[in-house]
């Protein structure tokens, strides 16, 4: 197994059986999760490149 790095993504499953998300900070620290759980694990990889390519997306207050 190779050594994790921080930030990163890490895939998991829940009490269902589903595949989620959770995003670590660079200290390690769990700051996101995804919003729902998936029951393939690549529709849960496929929301992760989503998040990742929205990175340079504007950001409104409402």
């Amino acid at each position: 197994m190779s050594v994790q790095t921080y930030p990163c993504y890490k895939q998991q499953k829940d009490n269902k059986d589903q595949w989620y998300w959770v995003y670590y900070a660079k200290n390690g620290e769990k700051i996101a999760r995804s919003s729902e759980s998936y029951v393939s694990r690549s529709d849960c990889e496929h929301s992760i490149k989503l998040i990742k390519v929205s990175g340079n997306d504007p950001v409104y207050t409402v």
